[in-house]
């Protein structure tokens, strides 16, 4: 079982082994889950990079795509 030793500023290193199998790059967040008197450690979902634009479009709707285009070209 793969193991790491906690820093004096509280800080671990993650076996490679550990970071290959939740699929960690740098940069990437994780999160610590209570569980039955222990932690688990997992991943954090982020946030889509698209998620800003949802419904951006939605006055849109219903129009056909060809007549966008057409209108947004000045035909």
């Amino acid at each position: 079982m793969p193991a790491s030793k906690l820093t004096s500023k509280g800080q671990i290193t993650l076996p490679k082994e550990i970071r290959d199998r939740l699929g960690l790059r740098p940069g990437d967040e994780v999160e610590f889950v209570p569980e039955e008197g222990s932690y688990r450690l997992r991943k954090r979902a982020g946030a889509s990079p698209f998620g800003r634009y949802r419904g951006y479009l939605a006055d849109l709707a219903g129009q056909l795509p060809d007549d966008l285009v057409m209108e947004t070209r000045g035909e």
